[in-house]
């Protein structure tokens, strides 16, 4: 906190995070309850916006490692702010539909395609890599107040103006991070011309394939994260409906209840670094994943009465907990093994095939909510938590630490 530019960045990073939390219940509110969605509509909707990461995600990796980074992570802020514009432009209008809301979620998630695989890939450029743990953990901590915050103010946001115009401060707050990253001061090293044949595009994507899935840590650490994205999805499609309308919660009891998560990853995100200098980077990995089923398994079996939404907020705190001691320890861990050129398709390659896992568990997710029930699809979440454990269990990376050098 100490470097100028990543306090820009992480101020960026902490308001797009808040714009996300707000619009997350907005956009869940407005599906099931202003929309009408059944159970795989819902699923419908949620793979809409990371789709585009299985469809683009590596072609956004080879073009990070070519050309600057800040200045795709200020257009693609600004760009989302336009589109995010539509929904409740289209709500005015009276012509918004799930189908209209699935198209404006696929567009931007294409924009965060480029952002979130250029923002992962310009923390090494900001910090030293000795440094890339706190920074990381920086990060959460900024994020998960946001996350604990932004959806309790969603809730009373939504109540008061109503799910489609809510979705208008998560523009907001994308304009404000185009603009503070903007004024990032960072020296980019130039870029050598590469050619850009489709042959050399093929060949820049397979070896950042190889570089992730050859690496004795890397690997089990990226097979982990595809199996955790399915199960989160299945669960996070089953979540909504389950809570709204089989628990009988308001949109604001709901977003409150989200913000136990944000609470949760705030106190892992401020025990990530105690926790991954003592257990290392591995050890902190899987207490970060090995709550997962615990916390899904506990909201599975909670009764639809007060005792059961106290249940729903004390998982939602463990959840949230697992997420912020991993996410610093696994982010921080992968940027310091992976040289500075294979940044870009490493974090692209990781995250296009963790949303495609996700697109497939949330697609499955609404088909098995929608024949066997809530409760059913997050026992399936349940199950693909635990396989995640297992992974980090059964590999190298489980007794990996944080070092600056190559593993």
């Amino acid at each position: 906190m100490r470097i100028p530019a990543f306090i820009r960045y992480w101020t960026a990073s902490a308001t797009g995070s808040l714009g996300t939390a707000l619009s997350t219940v907005a956009i869940q509110v407005l599906v099931v309850e202003v929309l009408v969605a059944t159970p795989a509509e819902v699923g419908v909707v949620n793979a809409a916006r990371v789709l585009p990461y299985a469809l683009f995600g590596v072609f956004a990796g080879v073009l990070i490692d070519r050309v600057r980074r800040k200045p795709l992570l200020v257009w693609s802020n600004a760009a989302q702010a336009v589109v995010l514009l539509a929904i409740p432009t289209l709500w005015l209008t009276d012509m918004l539909s799930l189908l209209m809301v699935a198209g404006v979620l696929f567009v931007v998630g294409a924009l965060s395609v480029l952002e979130v695989a250029a923002r992962q890939s310009f923390i090494p450029r900001l910090v030293p890599r000795s440094a890339l743990l706190s920074a990381n953990a920086r990060i959460d901590q900024g994020d998960t107040v946001a996350l604990t915050s932004g959806p309790a103010l969603g809730g009373g946001l939504v109540a008061l103006v109503g799910a489609p115009l809510t979705v208008l401060v998560d523009a907001v707050t994308c304009v404000l991070g185009a603009v503070m990253n903007a004024r990032v001061r960072v020296d980019e090293p130039a870029l050598p011309r590469r050619p850009s044949a489709p042959s050399d595009v093929v060949r820049d994507i397979a070896d950042g394939v190889a570089f992730v899935y050859r690496h004795r840590t890397v690997a089990p650490h990226a097979v982990s994260t595809h199996v955790w994205f399915a199960g989160n999805a299945v669960a996070v499609t089953a979540f909504a409906p389950f809570a709204l309308r089989e628990m009988g919660l308001g949109a604001v009891a709901y977003g409150i209840l989200l913000a136990f998560t944000g609470v949760g990853g705030l106190i892992g995100s401020l025990l990530a670094v105690r926790a991954g200098r003592r257990l290392g980077a591995g050890g902190a990995m899987v207490l970060g994943v090995v709550v997962a089923p615990v916390a899904w398994g506990a909201t599975a079996l909670s009764p639809p009465t007060m005792l059961g939404v106290i249940a729903l907020g004390a998982a939602q705190l463990v959840a949230g907990f697992g997420m912020g001691v991993e996410n610093a320890n696994s982010l921080g861990y992968r940027q310091a093994v992976t040289p500075d050129e294979m940044q870009g398709r490493m974090n692209a390659t990781i995250r296009s095939v963790n949303r495609t896992c996700a697109v497939v568990g949330a697609l499955t997710g609404g088909l098995v909510a929608q024949l066997l029930g809530l409760r059913s699809a997050l026992w399936v979440a349940v199950a693909l938590f635990v396989v995640a454990t297992a992974v980090v269990l059964c590999s190298p990376l489980r007794s990996a630490r944080h070092h600056a050098g190559t593993d």
